[in-house]
């Protein structure tokens, strides 16, 4: 994906609202208006970077006159006391962008760290790291750019773009139609919404993901399944749609729920497409980094 700049805009002055609001007392009392500083990002950690051009943009609101100089990209691996940006104006604007911008560039470098981290655990296996809706509110489009710039690959962006019959459809559809339920909903969503939008269910057990294989949908998830039924259920699927109708449509596997780093390997050799991990937005720690005057 691409990082929409101005779609975060208002975020990032919301932002700075929240910590700047009347003034900054403490160097409106202290420094003067003519003050010009010099300052550099400095990464205290190996960490991957993330969000430099969000930074870039903060300083814009700050003042135009502060020169803002990135010296990596984002997605590259940068090493402790590393020099990762620098930036250039009245020392009154970049001490208010401190805090706020030092937020937004720990936080989506800790994203995009733990995603490599993950990315590098399947390296060589034909299987994607991808994310989930599991994301700050608001925060949305930056945490899952933060992840493309780990390496990984987004899922749906929100509940518009891709049908997702997860556990609590299911169970209102069983109401009304307690035969099949998968297949009806899978039916009944490919009536409903535009050819080219994926259809994934969410199953439990094997046999709920035979029934999804073999009603025809894109994607199957396998959630909070036990290594026992994973490793079943995966070359069933396989199986299962080779013997449909739709067997001429490939689908994919996707591993979900409760899925740690140090399981992953083991995971994507059971043979998924996809595994995703809500930890890589909610629970990736922040990236130590600092921004020193020089």
């Amino acid at each position: 994906m691409e990082l929409d700049l101005q779609h975060i805009r208002p975020l990032l002055a919301m932002a700075i609202e929240e910590d700047v609001g009347a003034g900054d007392i403490t160097a409106e009392a202290l420094i003067p208006a003519t003050t010009k500083a010099k300052a550099a990002f400095i990464m205290r950690e190996p960490a991957v970077v993330a969000g430099l051009p969000v930074v870039e943009l903060l300083f814009e609101i700050l003042s135009k006159k502060i020169e803002f100089l990135p010296l990596v990209k984002d997605g590259t691996l940068a090493q402790a006391n590393q020099m990762i940006a620098r930036i250039e104006g009245p020392a009154r604007a970049i001490l208010k962008g401190e805090r706020t911008s030092l937020n937004f560039l720990q936080r989506l470098s800790g994203i995009a760290t733990l995603t490599r981290r993950c990315v590098d655990a399947v390296k060589g296996k034909s299987v994607k790291i991808m994310d989930t809706r599991k994301t700050t509110p608001c925060w949305r489009s930056l945490e899952k750019y933060a992840v493309k710039m780990g390496g990984g690959t987004n899922h749906r962006m929100g509940l518009y773009d891709q049908v997702l019959i997860k556990d609590n459809h299911l169970q209102l559809i069983a109401a009304a139609h307690p035969e099949h339920p998968i297949r009806w909903a899978v039916q009944r969503a490919r009536k409903r919404v535009a050819k080219d939008v994926l259809v994934e269910v969410e199953a439990t057990t094997v046999e709920q993901a035979i029934e999804a294989a073999e009603a025809g949908a894109d994607i199957i998830m396998l959630d909070n399944m036990d290594w026992d039924a994973l490793h079943k259920a995966i070359p069933k699927i396989r199986h299962a749609r080779r013997s449909a109708i739709f067997a001429d449509a490939p689908v994919q596997i996707e591993v979900s729920g409760k899925v740690r780093p140090e399981a992953l390997a083991a995971i994507a050799a059971a043979g998924p497409d996809m595994i995703s991990l809500g930890m890589l937005t909610h629970s990736a720690p922040a990236v130590d980094i600092s921004l020193e005057f020089e």
